[in-house]
């Protein structure tokens, strides 16, 4: 359970607490990322390094160009996310494979046999980055759906339809009944992964559903409605798919988050695209939140009044449901105001972060022993 850096050993408790004092802090077990995009190439060690300093372990998304497809490009892939760490570091990246028409159920059996990959990730062809070689019909799919579930093998899923004449804000909703329903009811075994959700269809959908199905939540969907990308003008670096939806559904996404269900956890989704491709006449949807992710999950649930839940929601529910031990090291949090930069590198230019330039109000310290 999180607890105080002040009442570790003492029977207070911090979720009904709205009077903290500014110095405050909170320790948590090192929580995980579900939900990365570190890129590839020169840009890679500057992205990593972001995620782990916050997060113990994260699931890397595999739309590279060429897409993480089979096995050994996986290994690969990860090798060369381990390379570009410091040798002091304990970060653990796991993997996803890209679900395509021609996914084999050899190719899930190998994914299983490999130790690294976690999931295979669905990617309507056309639905976000990197997503044109995504699957265009999962009929074409069956027999690597079938084997996912006999071997237990996670299915990630971006759950938006990509029909032209649907409207951009009702396609996850849509995503539901015309997909996730029937997939679901031909495999109900199967181990799935609602990613991102954004609205309250698709939160009460994973709250209320029988079988083994759950979700990720970024920070973004939490802390901002849809205004947010036009608040004085076109604001590109607050523009993700899924896009940010009305108000109520940030109010169904909170309730799911800080509510305590060991269906929803913490998956940032962070994107990083630079400078110049977000600020285009034709932006990059992403948004990048890895610099300080665990402190704006922390903002959101201080302000619900549900500190004492965090710890789950960041550290124990996606390790529970992905069948991994849950961290053993900690993190301390404190109340302390910091500014977000205005940039930070990626490669040779630079990528700008989520709330560049803003003031928010937790401050991740780092690691902290664990106590007996």
């Amino acid at each position: 359970m999180a607890q105080t850096v002040d009442d570790l050993g003492s029977d207070c408790s911090l979720g009904s607490d709205r009077s903290l004092g500014s110095d405050r802090s909170l320790v948590l077990d090192r929580p995980d990322d579900w939900h990365v995009h570190f890129r590839d190439g020169d840009v890679l060690a500057d992205v990593v390094t972001a995620t782990a300093r916050q997060f113990g372990r994260a699931l890397v998304m595999p739309n590279l160009k060429p897409p993480v497809t089979s096995a050994d490009q996986a290994l690969a892939y990860r090798a060369r996310i381990l390379s570009s760490l410091p040798s002091d570091s304990t970060f653990e990246p796991w993997m996803t494979l890209y679900l395509t028409d021609r996914t084999s159920a050899e190719m899930v059996r190998d994914a299983k046999r490999s130790g690294c990959v976690l999931a295979f990730k669905l990617y309507p062809a056309g639905a976000t980055t990197n997503s044109d070689s995504g699957v265009t019909d999962l009929r074409n799919c069956r027999a690597a759906l079938a084997e996912m579930e006999r071997q237990g093998v996670v299915l990630c899923l971006h759950g938006e339809v990509t029909g032209p004449h649907d409207d951009i804000f009702d396609r996850e909703a849509l995503f539901i009944s015309r997909v996730l329903q029937p997939l679901r009811q031909d495999f109900p075994a199967l181990r799935l992964v609602f990613e991102h959700i954004t609205t309250e269809e698709a939160a009460s959908y994973v709250a209320q559903a029988d079988g083994p199905i759950c979700a990720t939540i970024t920070p973004q969907h939490l802390l901002f409605n849809r205004n947010r990308m036009f608040q004085g003008g076109l604001r590109p670096h607050f523009y993700c798919l899924p896009v940010l939806k009305r108000e109520h559904h940030r109010l169904a996404l909170i309730k799911a988050a800080t509510g305590g269900s060991p269906r929803f956890f913490l998956g940032t989704d962070t994107a990083p695209h630079p400078r110049h491709l977000k600020e285009a006449d034709c932006g990059c949807a992403g948004c990048f939140s890895a610099l300080t992710a665990l402190e704006l999950y922390a903002q959101v649930f201080d302000q619900q009044g549900a500190l004492h839940r965090l710890e789950a929601f960041a550290s124990h529910h996606g390790a529970d449901f992905y069948g991994l031990p849950r961290a053993r090291s900690k993190v301390l949090l404190r109340r302390r105001p910091q500014r977000v930069p205005q940039a930070c590198r990626f490669g040779s230019e630079e990528v700008v972060p989520l709330l560049a330039g803003e003031t928010i109000e937790w401050t991740l310290e780092g690691p902290v022993a664990a106590q007996d």
